[in-house]
């Protein structure tokens, strides 16, 4: 079952003190690109939320904001009340004024507040651990979400290509035929005698050339074996992206080696769905 690298999650946890809230958002990328965003006060569960990202999103450009906002109950910021009295007596030296205006001059000053950083608490972690993991199960959804569309649209264009395949097959007689009369109309243009067996022996030899029997099969195989991995359990973005390679080699053989307008034509389209699920495969897990 593949999966996009598009998602987003959210989760929010609600304690007596503070309202927890976790946002993921992921976009597409070649490897894991993982970006944090989280207060100062909890810098020292960085790298464990990290190995959760990375061993739950395996790819992608990820984006995480954990925000705390605190209750009315408790505050991170306390007035320093020594330093703002000092501040007080010292510009009261410089100006006449009440007290009220004089302390509005000091709680602007440096140091005139103080952030207490208090200790993690075990338990609270828990509860942003479970926050994390919530997001977790919401992105993935997003992302199985995301592939199961990517998937159809996958099939819809193999199965294109594949047609366009069976067209080109049923074509090829007639590819032949026509490349063994324009070989014949020139050798009589040229009004020669020719040997008629060695005639026939250039024209195998010509013909092998512009023989599409190996690519079409080749074709036919990679077809199959995409729509296998397409199938499959895990989700291998790479996997796919190797497999149109080859697809996309079998497809320009056969259109160099046509020779034949309304063949080539067919080619053209096949080309043109190829180039379809390879970019919708950069955003493939």
């Amino acid at each position: 079952m593949i999966q996009s690298m598009t998602g987003f999650g959210k989760s929010i946890k609600q304690l007596p003190n503070k309202k927890i809230t976790v946002e993921i958002k992921s976009l597409n990328s070649k490897s894991l690109d993982l970006n944090t965003r989280l207060p100062s006060a909890y810098r020292e569960k960085e790298l464990q939320i990290r190995n959760m990202l990375a061993k739950s999103l395996e790819r992608g450009k990820v984006d995480f904001n954990l925000f705390i906002e605190l209750s009315g109950e408790e505050t991170s910021s306390q007035v320093n009340v020594p330093v703002v009295e000092e501040y007080i007596k010292q510009l009261s030296l410089i100006v006449n004024g009440d007290r009220t205006e004089l302390l509005k001059m000091a709680i602007r000053m440096p140091d005139a507040l103080k952030t207490e950083r208090d200790e993690i608490d075990e338990e609270e972690f828990q509860q942003i651990s479970d926050a994390i993991s919530e997001a977790l199960k919401e992105i993935n959804i997003y992302r199985s979400d995301e592939g199961e569309i990517l998937k159809n649209d996958f099939k819809m264009r193999i199965q294109n290509i594949a047609d366009l395949l069976q067209k080109i097959i049923a074509m090829d007689p007639e590819r032949i035929q026509g490349v063994k009369e324009r070989l014949r109309k020139a050798v009589s243009d040229l009004k020669e005698q020719v040997d008629e067996n060695r005639f026939e022996q250039e024209l195998i030899y010509y013909l092998e050339k512009y023989d599409i029997t190996e690519e079409k099969v080749r074709l036919e195989n990679h077809l199959n074996y995409f729509t296998e991995a397409l199938n499959s359990s895990d989700s291998n973005g790479k996997k796919l992206g190797f497999i149109t390679q080859e697809i996309g080699r079998e497809i320009n053989t056969i259109g160099s080696k046509s020779n034949y307008a309304a063949m080539q034509q067919l080619v053209v389209q096949m080309k043109d769905e190829l180039e379809k699920i390879k970019e919708q495969l950069l955003n493939v897990l």
